[in-house]
């Protein structure tokens, strides 16, 4: 029989996008087909007006379980790779927060995966493997950049080097995610953000995430004249017209209204 649909998406009507990844069969383990859907959906979310928010989760009771090894490379490993490689960086710009739902296991390219998001919430179910070494590879998923920037080089060198797993409450208290809760709130927490997040300034927001992502390799002159740009476009905003005379007026801002 043919394998389901490797993604589900879903988006619902206050904008937020859920991406399902959905082979919990294999604890949503990573081959083409998943690759290929998922920046598919990707980018039909990145072109929808009506989205305003991401959730990537995965189906099951693990979030991804990395490379399926048990399945071929195709067409090549330079290629896939490169593919696997696109998948992370639309994460990374997409023009929308992106929230990771992380119940379970979050292993090898999985737990960069979720790290290629905005935000991280994870359930203290979660555990986040970076096992590469431990099967004779070295890092993908965008690690080698996501991990140092989240707990400094010579903690990602310890939890790279030696192959760790870092339960979801010692990921929190790292700081490699942002929360750490009990599983039954899990849903609910990242519930609550998506709408708080799905209610915000779309653009502001967009312009926010690019700024903190270049933070890094910018000086703090050229980080003032983006803010610089990027605040005098804002100004003009219909958003910051909004946010305004929500203040004035003493309520909460409908940039829905934008």
């Amino acid at each position: 029989m043919p394998e389901p649909n490797p993604i589900l998406t879903e988006i619902d009507p206050a904008g937020i996008a859920t991406l399902t990844l959905n082979r919990p069969d294999r604890k949503n383990g990573l081959n083409k087909a998943l690759v290929d859907k998922a920046i598919a959906a990707l980018e039909r979310i990145a072109a929808d007006d009506a989205c305003r928010v991401v959730v990537l989760t995965g189906a099951g009771s693990s979030f991804c379980s990395g490379m399926d090894l048990a399945e071929r490379i195709e067409p090549d490993e330079l290629t896939f790779m490169r593919r696997v490689g696109h998948l992370c960086d639309l994460i990374h710009r997409l023009p929308l927060p992106v929230i990771a739902k992380v119940r379970g296991g979050a292993v090898g390219f999985g737990a960069n995966l979720a790290l290629c998001a905005d935000l991280v919430v994870a359930g203290e179910s979660a555990v986040f493997g970076e096992i590469f070494a431990e099967r004779g590879l070295s890092i993908d998923g965008g690690g080698s950049w996501l991990v140092p920037r989240l707990v400094g080089l010579g903690r990602a060198k310890e939890i790279m080097l030696l192959a760790a797993r870092v339960p979801g409450a010692e990921a929190a208290r790292l700081g490699l995610v942002n929360r750490c809760i009990p599983d039954a709130d899990l849903d609910a927490t990242v519930r609550e953000w998506a709408a708080r997040l799905a209610d915000g300034p779309r653009r502001a927001l967009s312009v926010i995430k690019q700024q903190l992502n270049a933070s890094f390799e910018r000086s703090f002159a050229d980080a003032i004249e983006a803010e610089v740009l990027g605040q005098s476009l804002a100004f003009r905003s219909k958003e910051s017209r909004e946010g305004a005379r929500a203040y004035f007026e003493k309520r909460t801002p409908d940039f829905r209204s934008c």
